[in-house]
Parts: structure tokens; sequence; C-alpha cells
């Protein structure tokens, strides 16, 4: 059956004229090309036609000498010097369309799962758009249901708020991510695996994400193995399609996995155009093009969703103060910190949840919600703090009133914070369990439910705190997990 509306959207943007160049020189993965420069700008597209007869899509990043530097999408296999580049569209536009929800498309927005070709939308949306102007955003909204026990109590989320998952190497992020895509109430998620090895996507797709959760989401790949442009599109693209989705009236999950990666891939693009590296071989465009991607997560303007953004973050060499780390954490509304110390004794997820803070928590939750989490915390951070005194012995039980406390309460809190990957969690569920575990209730919440005279915003959010949804208006009995406003 011929789509008469994708044909006249083909037709509307064929061009008027066509300009092109020649490539004047290739070293590594850089092009050289003169004729057109004073055409075109950074950001912008050609087309170099190569000796094979294949097309070959670059992006201009640079100039030099009166000459425009190019990199490729692709292989440079049959480009040569003269050989024909052809400008495109100068800013990179994609059509998206709700029929895109259950598919896996590349970073050109093309399907790789095998499936009919997609529907071309008929608004275009820029890959590389701006955030909704800061004084038109709403603030965030209610709570929102990730269905992981631990974040929903200790780190609750609220829609439109954007955390970050700081972890090592194989300390359980993909399982994490896998949970939130299945459990969370959102209406729609839109999944980037950034520079993902090639073996796990399959296994992502449909072993942890499974053909319910692949159902309301598109899924966004680039592999280890696909060029950095490659790579730092589909970081892009996953923001673009999240921002169309968003403007439809949905509440979006936007997951990425992961920044670092994107991070990496615009390394490589900055060397390559002759940027001086800084902070551990970084250059100073990654760093302004951070902001740039995070900020586009988040609440949306009156009359749209909002997106909801968790982004991984692999630090390296378990340095969580890395410079990429650093910048990221700068940026989000809070963390969610992997330790390799817990995975290790077999808890997961492996959430620290004394280094991980939510900074919308503390306005969103009601004040029973407050001492009880307030409560929970201090009594792990008690045991923590004597924790290897305990393990070796030396610690003796009635020297501390307090620490025999958290001693008589950690096995059970250990125990709430770890989850199985095929056990979703409701929000209210969370709270109720927590109380009954530390014996706590309604009658605890005046002042002496602060414990060491702590206030419940430096115990919760030390860091801290942007606007949020006022205290007490989360309904436990709605349905959708998503929370009143």
């Amino acid at each position: 059956m011929v789509n008469i509306p994708n044909i006249q959207a083909s037709v509307d943007r064929i061009p008027e004229q066509y300009l092109y160049g020649r490539v004047t020189a290739v070293q590594g993965l850089m092009v050289e090309v003169g004729g057109v420069q004073r055409a075109i700008s950074v950001g912008g597209r050609c087309h170099l036609q190569a000796r094979n007869g294949k097309k070959v899509i670059c992006e201009i990043v640079g100039f030099r000498d009166d000459r425009a530097l190019l990199m490729p999408f692709g292989s440079l296999d049959g480009v040569g010097i003269g050989s024909k580049a052809e400008l495109a569209d100068a800013a990179p536009v994609i059509y998206p369309d709700a029929a895109w929800l259950g598919r896996v498309v590349n970073a050109m927005g093309e399907p790789i799962d095998g499936g009919p070709p997609l529907t071309t939308g008929r608004v275009p949306y820029l890959l590389r758009s701006s955030p909704p102007p800061a004084h038109q955003r709403r603030r965030v909204g209610g709570k929102l249901d990730l269905g992981v026990q631990a974040l929903n109590t200790f780190l609750t989320c609220c829609q439109g708020q954007r955390m970050g998952i700081f972890a090592g190497s194989g300390v359980g992020k993909s399982v994490l991510l896998s949970m939130l895509s299945r459990y969370t109430a959102s209406d729609v998620n839109v999944i980037g695996l950034i520079g993902e090895r090639g073996r796990e996507v399959q296994e992502f797709i449909e072993g942890n994400l499974g053909e319910e959760g692949l159902r309301r989401s598109i899924v966004v790949v680039a592999t280890s193995d696909e060029p950095p442009l490659m790579r730092r599109q589909a970081a892009y693209l996953t923001l673009t399609l999240s921002e169309f989705l968003r403007d439809a009236g949905n509440e979006v999950l936007c997951l990425m996995d992961s920044v670092t990666r994107f991070a990496q891939a615009q390394r490589e693009i900055g060397l390559s155009a002759g940027e001086p590296p800084t902070s551990k071989g970084y250059t100073p465009t990654v760093f302004s093009e951070l902001p740039k991607l995070l900020e586009r997560a988040g609440p949306g303007i009156e009359g749209t969703g909002n997106i909801t953004g968790l982004f991984t973050v692999l630090v390296e060499g378990d340095d969580h103060n890395e410079p990429i780390a650093d910048a990221v954490r700068a940026t989000l509304d809070g963390h969610i910190v992997l330790d390799r110390s817990i995975a290790e004794r077999g808890r997961y997820p492996a959430i620290n949840i004394l280094k991980s803070i939510s900074r919308t928590m503390p306005d969103c939750n009601t004040e029973f919600e407050t001492a009880l989490v307030m409560r929970a915390r201090t009594l792990l951070a008690r045991y923590e703090d004597m924790a290897e005194m305990i393990r070796l012995g030396a610690y003796r039980e009635g020297s501390d009133a307090g620490v025999d406390e958290a001693m008589k309460y950690y096995p059970a809190l250990e125990a709430f914070l770890s989850q199985s990957i095929d056990t979703p969690s409701k929000l209210e569920d969370g709270y109720r369990a927590l109380a009954e575990i530390i014996d706590f209730n309604d009658a605890e919440t005046d002042a002496d439910s602060s414990v060491d005279e702590i206030s419940a915003d430096d115990a919760l959010s030390p860091l801290g705190t942007a606007p949020a949804q006022a205290a007490g208006t989360i309904a436990f009995d709605d349905p959708t997990g998503n929370g009143g406003s």
C-alpha cells in the first residue's frame, strides 16, 4: 500500500538546488573539503560520493586554512582526493511518529529490528534542539513510581526530574535500567543505548526489556564499534524522540546508557578537529555539550508532558569525582550511586543509600514520610560508621545504645534494599514496609523523630534542594502511580 503522506513529506523536503565541493585531503577520520566552505556552517551535513558508488554522510565539525573539516557517520572506504562532496540540510532534522513505539532504530532514525519501514511524521524535529525556556517551564510534578523499592522510598523521584546513575563497570547498571524500563509508571519510554556492546543489545531488548516493555518504548542503539558521530547522534536522537512524545502530552521516561560514552565520542571528535585536551584528555566542548544534552530533559511547558531522565555515568576506576561524573552530578537533580563493595556481598540493586540523593525529595514528601526516611537513614549511617569494628568483633554490645539499635534493624533494612529483577514494588508499599521494619508510626513524627537533632532537609538533601511538588500531595490510591499535582 502506497503511503501518500510519506511521499508528500519526501517531496516537500527536496531542495531547490544542490551545491557541492571536492575532497582535498583525508587524514584518519578527518576529511577536508574545498569549494563550498563559505556556504556551510558547523553542524551541517555533506554527502561524500565514494568511488565505489556509495554515499558517506558527514558532519562539518570545523574549518582550517579555508577548508571545511568533516567527520563521517560511516566508513571512508572509497573516498579520495577529488571525491564529490554534496551539501545536505544545514540543520539536521528527523520526522518522528507515534508508530515508532515498539521499534529499535539506529542513530539516523532507521529501523534495525528487521521490521517494516518507519512511518514518517509531518513535523520536523531538530536533532540538536534547545531546551524549553527556563521561565516557561513548569515545576516538577508529583511522585513517580519507579518500581524499585530502594529508589521509591530513599530517593523518591518526581515527574520531570533528572537523575544520574553512577557506577563502575559490572556493578549492575544495565539490570537496574531494565527494572526501571519495565516497572516505572510512565506513559512511554525512550531508551538510548550509547556505545553499548553489540552482543548486549539483543540481550537487553529480549531478556531485560521484554515484549511488554518494548511495546511502549522506542530503543535507540549505537554500538561501541560505530564512529563517534553515530554514538553522539544516538544521544541527540534519544532526547529528540523524548521531546516529540512529551509534546504529544505523554509522561516520558528517558533512559540513557551511558552519558560517559557520549562524552567519549565528543572527545574523539574534538581531538580530531584539533581541540586541545584539558581535564584527563577531555576537550572543552565535552563540558559545554553535556549540559546542552541533559537540560533537554525535565518538565515541559504548559500543555505538554514531562521528560523524566535517568542517565547512567560509567565512572572510570570507580572514581566518582572524575571529570565527567563531576560535571554530570552538578547538572542533574540527584544522583544514585551503585557501590562495588555492596555488589560484591550480593545485594542488588547495589545502591549506596548514604551516598545517593534526590534533590526534589524533601519538598514532595509528607511530614511522616520525611521523618520515616530520615530515621532509617540514620540507622544505616550509625551501622556503617561502626561496621568495620562490628565485623572484627571489636565492638562490645551495650557500649552505645544508638549502635545497638542500628545493629538490631540493619539485617532487615539490608533485606528491604534488596530486590529481585522480576519483582516490582509499589510506591505506597515501600513506605509501609519500611515503617514496619523500624517500628515507626505517626506518633513519632514530632520532635522525637529528629534523631541527633538533624533537620529533615539537612538529612535528606545535603547538596541542596530544587523546587518541587508541595508536601502531602501524593495520592497513594492513584492507580497510575503518578501521584497528584
